[in-house]
């Protein structure tokens, strides 16, 4: 799974952004600024890194099931999961 960071606590200005972020995600250690907000390419995700923030209560999982991507809000930070082209999309 391929991770972008978010920066950001602003829900509206996340879901404001998030479909151009989709659109055009940055690449792995790349940083670009849309409308103030910091998104880094935060590189691949290791395969139990989302199990491990599912379980925590100061974690928020949301999923778009369409995509089968995840994505993790916790304190200032948004993470985009998105799975590699070659991984099929978890059904729940």
């Amino acid at each position: 799974m391929k991770c972008i960071s978010v920066y950001t606590n602003n829900f509206e200005l996340f879901s404001d952004i998030y479909p151009d972020i989709i659109a055009a995600p940055p690449a792995d250690n790349e940083e670009v600024i849309l409308e103030g907000v910091t998104v880094s390419g935060a590189g691949d995700l290791p395969d139990q890194y989302l199990e491990r923030m599912r379980v925590k209560p100061e974690v928020v999982v949301m999923r778009e099931r369409k995509r089968g991507i995840t994505i993790l809000q916790h304190g200032n930070v948004f993470e985009i999961c998105i799975p590699d082209s070659n991984e099929p999309a978890a059904v729940e």
